[in-house]
């Protein structure tokens, strides 16, 4: 745990890294991965004057010469976006807003998360699928032929799935299978794509017996629930699959990874993962300073869930800190020390962070909902789209009436000790001092102070210090030489 933290400079230095560099496409080739006619049409279409390129790391050894043939063929200027502030499944908009850009090209991998400040065109890799192979594996997983699948896949494989329904619809009659669906003006370049324009946030229609959530969307057989469909899931073991087996944790999943060829059932056990997730949700209700990490600025509405986690952080009587700092890690992170725990508002593929290395738990807005918000029960419904949580959403639970709360204190399961709710529901009465005195009943007051400045009060190093007139006026003189590790004059007599 320590080397998380702090790490020996010497052997940083010394390191030395094995990167796998991809080969750049031929020229040839450019047209069949990247779709240079499609996306100068869609330019051509609209009059596009500034195009802002977004690509993941594995697919820049190639932004260049899509730009290059990009400006060649249209009207438009190409803009090479640098390295994304957030994960690069999701539409960096505030990138291509620094350039004025009237629309983004993102290529690659996506999310599918709905932005609604620019026109936005998905180009995603044309990754090969052998179909043989495939359907093998999925009548080996699924030996009864009368039962009911749901074939899901990473956005690289859609363009694939219809020739494998057509291999295994003829002996699988109760199949379905997922078609990708965007919000807004949106373009897709391979396969079948459905623009949907309602923003209502709902994402699982009962009544129509249709799915919609993630960008996919499919249609169950009249009579039935998500709960009696099988998952099979074409693509690599990552954040997706992870993203799809948290949220239908009562399905069965398998998945076929096309990279290797072979087929497995996950094993995985989500109730095992979700009590881990529970044990992050019982240090949120023991938490006194929250700390709510902006992981995307490109997520449709993630303002509103940001106001919405303030007031429901508030409502249960601690503090709350708002911080944007782009990729997380253990560092960054371990430089709040203040904070009880973090809560992190992303995408769902990029929400589910695991938090098992850093200092403090890093938890999703659902479950500090659950830690916070009395309504919200703890149920096998798990939510990583936090749109839902909103107004309006599937599964948006209005805040507990904080004046009908009857004053109670339960037990913390990590402690043992007793843990008071809402110390901050009634108006504090603020002192000179600038602590303030709440009075909880007829029997009980409690004496609360600011939390992060306490902290920072009782730290034995707060930053520098000025010290104005204190410090003694000094000629420049010659720095030292070479690198921290081993400056040149050490180690010689003065």
């Amino acid at each position: 745990m320590a080397d998380a933290f702090s790490s020996s400079s010497e052997t940083v230095i010394q390191r030395v890294v094995d990167v796998t560099v991809k080969a750049t496409t031929p020229l040839e080739k450019l047209e069949e991965l990247y779709q240079i006619k499609k996306t100068c049409d869609f330019i051509s279409e609209h009059q596009f004057e500034k195009v802002a390129l977004q690509f993941p790391d594995e697919l820049l050894v190639d932004s260049v010469a899509v730009a290059v043939e990009i400006e060649r063929n249209s009207n438009a200027k190409p803009f090479i976006l640098g390295d994304t502030s957030y994960g690069s499944c999701c539409v960096d908009e505030v990138a291509a807003e620094h350039i004025a850009a009237d629309c983004i090209v993102h290529y690659g991998g996506a999310c599918l998360s709905p932005s609604k400040r620019l026109p936005l065109m998905y180009v995603f890799e044309r990754r090969l699928v052998d179909l043989e192979k495939c359907s093998s594996a999925f009548r080996e997983l699924h030996p009864d032929t009368g039962s009911h699948v749901a074939i899901l896949c990473d956005v690289n494989y859609v363009h694939a799935m219809n020739d494998l329904v057509t291999i295994l619809l003829p002996e699988y009659p109760n199949i379905v299978v997922s078609e990708l669906i965007v919000e807004g003006e949106q373009c897709y370049s391979h396969g079948r794509i459905t623009r949907q324009h309602d923003d209502s946030h709902l994402s699982e229609r009962d009544n129509s017996q249709v799915i919609y959530q993630f960008g996919r969307r499919f249609s169950l057989s009249s009579g039935l629930s998500i709960t009696d469909y099988s998952m099979f899931y074409v693509g690599q073991e990552g954040s997706t699959l992870r993203n799809f087996m948290m949220t239908w944790n009562r399905c069965s999943f398998c998945s076929f990874d096309p990279m290797t060829m072979t087929g497995r059932t996950e094993s995985v056990s989500i109730n095992r993962a979700l009590m881990k997730r529970y044990y992050a949700i019982e240090r949120a209700k023991d938490a006194n300073v929250v700390g709510i990490l902006v992981g995307t600025l490109g997520v449709a509405d993630y303002l509103g869930i940001i106001q919405q986690l303030k007031e429901t952080i508030r409502g249960a009587g601690k503090k709350s800190y708002v911080f944007a700092m782009g990729k997380l890690n253990v560092p960054k992170l371990a430089n709040f020390l203040e904070i009880d725990i973090f809560v992190l508002i992303a995408c769902p593929e990029n929400s589910l962070l695991d938090s098992s290395e850093f200092f403090k738990p890093v938890v999703t807005p659902f479950e500090m909902e659950v830690a916070c918000n009395k309504k919200r029960e703890w149920s096998e419904e798990y939510v990583t789209d936090f749109r839902h949580l909103l107004p309006g959403g599937q599964s948006h639970v209005p805040l507990a009436n904080q004046q009908e709360e009857d004053d109670e204190a339960d037990v913390s399961l990590i402690t043992g000790a007793l843990r008071s709710q809402n110390l901050l529901n009634s108006e504090p009465a603020v002192s000179s001092f600038g602590s303030s005195v709440v009075l909880r009943n007829q029997t009980l007051t409690v004496a609360n102070t600011n939390s992060a400045a306490s902290f920072l009060a009782e730290r034995s190093w707060r930053g520098l210090e000025k010290k104005l007139g204190e410090t003694p006026v000094a000629k420049a003189v010659e720095g030292r030489r070479g690198i921290a590790i081993a400056y040149e004059e050490e180690g010689t007599a003065p």
